[in-house]
């Protein structure tokens, strides 16, 4: 994939593209998230995409997150629709000990969050995101060859032309240098359950 044929939903002050990496470098202050729990809703991180109306598709990503120090820094795979029907999947910074691997889902304005601890010594990390008409797949991987699932979606807005790529934030008063590389785009690696059978329509 040629990166710098993708377009920018806000613009990073500081970045670079290359045709095959990407470097965002985060601004304080800046997330993705709607409501659920805390309350509040920021819709400002930087978000990379490109568009497709393809039904189905796997799109693969590695981030390198090496410079990463406070907490909440994050980068990883999005799809991003509008302010209130997103989601992406990220590894978070906590702390010297663990950070949070985890994924969100924001279906008609509110987020879910859903994580397990990671090492904080983690400083790469491979996503796949697969689409099947309106439901998603998000992986991950540590070695960009074995991808584990991390949740499965449907998104109510997610069933025509959509926009997908990258993103990176610090939500506390941070920045950090953000690397995306081995970008792909191509046969759905999600397969179509081969148990029970669906329901008649």
């Amino acid at each position: 994939m040629d990166i710098r044929s993708f377009k920018w939903t806000r613009t990073p002050k500081s970045f670079r593209l290359g045709n095959d990496t990407a470097e965002i470098v985060t601004l304080p202050y800046t997330d993705l998230w709607q409501r659920t729990y805390y309350k509040f809703r920021n819709d400002n991180a930087p978000v990379l995409q490109t568009e497709t109306d393809k039904k189905y598709f796997s799109f693969t990503v590695k981030t390198d997150f090496s410079d990463s120090r406070h907490r909440f820094d994050q980068c990883g795979v999005v799809m991003y629709l509008g302010s209130e029907n997103w989601l992406k999947a990220s590894v978070e910074y906590e702390n010297e000990q663990f950070a949070h691997l985890g994924s969100v889902v924001t279906d008609h304005g509110y987020s879910d969050w859903a994580t397990t601890e990671i090492p904080a010594g983690v400083k790469t990390m491979w996503y796949r995101l697969s689409r099947r008409e309106d439901d998603y797949c998000l992986e991950c991987s540590h070695d960009g060859v074995r991808f584990s699932q991390m949740r499965i979606c449907h998104m109510s807005e997610g069933g025509g032309r959509i926009s997908f790529g990258i993103y990176a934030c610090s939500p506390e008063d941070s920045s950090f240098r953000a690397v995306f590389s081995d970008f792909s785009f191509g046969e759905c690696m999600w397969k179509a359950h081969d148990g029970q059978q669906p329901d008649p329509e």
